[in-house]
């Protein structure tokens, strides 16, 4: 039986796995990544305690952290998920977690990390109905692109700044945000422009609305910034995937990794960025093709807060032999 890192002897890790708290700590984090602070309000323990517990599970091997910001966010280890004595732990920890209800209020933390966001965009206010500044970081993006001009999907769309890039190019845009306040400035520019092949729709990334009116599929699924609000941005990745057509390209432009913390507050951001390794392991979930992952070009005038953050672009194919049903798992 192969050991686990860190572990000198099997004794060892029985010894590890002893612990209560531990065997909870553990379920949980096999569940979802999650932060220590959230961890410590699932299992109703003081954070520093949480942390006590967390430090040798990880030296063991069987949990792998990642810093993000000032949060430490840990997951099941994929060694440990693999190892039959852990394999026994979990299931009586989740048996503890299922009991006393934690387990149950993972998805609750989870979908409160965009609370903040939620309420960020749901803010009035008047669009600015002008060419973006930004524009040219977007058409950098597009070179090569466009082979197919039926039907595009703009995710996330905001105050509808991409709608005066895909409107004139494709035939069909349906332009999404699950906020109804950031809707009302994209109908602003819509109006003024007078764009009558516009769809604006309040749903989710894969919402039932969305879905339907997407139909077989898009030629092109764009998503700006949208990634770094999403609670679960490799599940939402995959739904983006899953509104694209077979051979229907997705286009993810996103900040990269980086530690201003003040994004989180002037922003409502729930992630500092993306590494392009964490991009390819989105996109390769997602069986995105052919995928390319790159640094946006500096030097444009962008404007706002988020000015002086790098950017990346993820362009990717959706499999033509694809026969896998449209996901519907929500970000």
């Amino acid at each position: 039986m192969q050991s686990l890192p860190g572990s000198e002897t099997r004794w060892q890790l029985y010894r590890l796995l002893s612990d209560p708290v531990r065997l909870r700590l553990l379920a949980l984090a096999a569940e979802e990544e999650l932060s220590v602070g959230e961890l410590a309000e699932l299992l109703g323990e003081a954070q520093p305690n949480v942390s006590r517990h967390a430090a040798p599970l990880r030296q063991a091997g069987l949990l792998d952290d990642r810093r993000q910001g000032t949060r430490t966010l840990v997951r099941l280890s994929d060694v440990a998920s693999r190892d039959p004595v852990v394999t026994d732990a979990l299931a009586a920890g989740r048996r503890m977690c299922q009991a006393e209800g934690s387990l149950g209020k993972v998805a609750e933390v989870v979908a409160s990390r965009d609370a903040k966001t939620r309420e960020f965009f749901a803010q009035p206010g008047e669009s600015e109905v002008g060419i973006s500044p930004e524009l040219p970081l977007y058409l950098s993006a597009f070179a090569g692109l466009i082979e197919e001009r039926g039907l595009a999907v703009d995710a996330g769309t905001g105050d509808g700044v991409l709608i005066d890039l895909l409107a004139p190019i494709y035939r069909r845009v349906v332009a999404m945000d699950r906020s109804a306040a950031q809707l009302e400035r994209a109908l602003q520019r819509v109006q003024a422009h007078g764009y009558d092949n516009v769809t604006l729709i309040e749903d989710q990334i894969g919402g039932e609305r969305v879905s339907a009116a997407v139909g077989n599929g898009a030629d092109l699924v764009l998503a700006v910034r949208v990634l770094h609000h999403a609670p679960r941005p490799k599940a939402a990745l995959e739904e983006l995937a899953a509104l694209a057509r077979p051979g229907g390209k997705v286009l993810v432009i996103d900040y990269a990794r980086h530690e201003d913390e003040r994004m989180s507050e002037q922003q409502a951001d729930v992630w500092l960025g993306f590494s392009e390794e964490e991009l390819r392991s989105f996109a390769e979930a997602a069986q995105l093709e052919n995928v390319v992952v790159t640094r946006a070009p500096t030097g444009f005038a962008r404007v706002g807060d988020d000015a002086h953050l790098p950017c990346l672009t993820l362009l990717g194919t959706r499999p033509k032999t694809s026969a896998s049903s449209r996901a519907r798992r929500h970000s």
